[in-house]
C-alpha cells in the first residue's frame, strides 16, 4: 500500500494517521522503552502501518498480481504494485470513502500540517512537496500514475527501470483491478479490528 491507502485505512485520530502516514520512515523496533514517551496513538500509527504491510505482502490476490508485475518489473513489482493499488483506490474512491477524493485529501494535507512535529525531519521536504503539488488526488488518473513513477525514478538508481511502469497498468488495467477490489474490503477489516484492539490495549 502506498501513502493514500495508509492514510484512509488510519481513520480519524490525528496521531494514528500520523504514524501510519510516516511509517516507512521510522526504522527499528517499537518497543516500549523506545516508544514510551512518544504519542501513544502515533505508536499504534506506526504498528498499524508495519500490520497492513505484512497483511499485504502475504496475501495470496496481492502475490498473484505481484507475479503478473514481476514479468516486466522484476524485483521492483512490490514498489509497483504499492502504486497500482493506489491508482485504484483514487480512482474508486467513492466505493470506500463518503468524502470525495479532493476533499479527503485536502483535508488530510491539514491533518498532516498541523502536526508536521510528528513527521521525520528527513521526511518533511517530501512531505512538503507531495502537499505543494496534491500527489493524493493525482492518483487517480494513469497520467497520475505516470508522473508518480517517473518522480519515484529519480529517487535512486536502482528505481530507474520503474519510470515506464504506468504502460504495464494500462495494459492489463482489469487483471490489478479484479485483484485490488477483492482484496482491499479485506484489508480495510483487518486495519479496522487492528486498531480497534489497539485502542484498549
Amino acid at each position: 500500500m502506498n501513502f493514500l491507502a495508509h492514510i484512509l485505512l488510519s481513520g480519524e485520530r490525528d496521531g494514528v494517521i500520523l504514524g501510519n502516514y510516516v511509517g516507512d520512515f521510522i526504522k527499528g523496533r517499537l518497543t516500549e522503552e523506545k516508544t514510551a514517551l512518544w504519542n501513544q496513538e502515533y505508536v499504534l500509527g506506526l504498528k498499524l502501518h508495519r500490520y497492513i504491510d505484512y497483511f499485504t505482502d502475504t496475501n495470496e490476490l496481492v502475490l498473484e498480481a505481484k507475479r503478473m508485475a514481476a514479468k516486466v518489473h522484476g524485483k521492483l513489482a512490490g514498489i509497483v504494485m504499492d502504486i497500482y493499488f493506489d491508482y485504484f483506490l483514487a480512482k474508486y474512491f467513492d466505493q470506500f470513502c463518503a468524502e470525495s477524493l479532493w476533499e479527503y485529501c485536502h483535508r488530510m494535507y491539514g491533518v498532516i500540517e498541523k502536526n508536521e512535529y510528528l513527521i521525520p525531519d528527513n521526511m518533511i521536504p517530501m512531505v512538503r512537496s507531495m502537499i505543494r503539488q496534491d500527489w493524493l488526488t493525482g492518483y487517480a488518473t494513469l497520467e497520475g500514475i505516470d508522473i508518480t513513477f517517473q518522480r519515484l525514478s529519480r529517487r535512486a538508481p536502482f528505481l530507474g527501470p520503474i519510470i515506464g511502469a504506468a504502460e504495464e497498468l494500462k495494459e492489463n488495467e482489469a487483471f490489478y483491478q479484479e485483484h485490488f477490489m477483492q482484496f482491499f474490503p479485506e484489508l480495510q477489516k483487518e486495519a479496522a479490528q487492528f486498531i480497534k484492539e489497539g485502542t484498549h490495549l
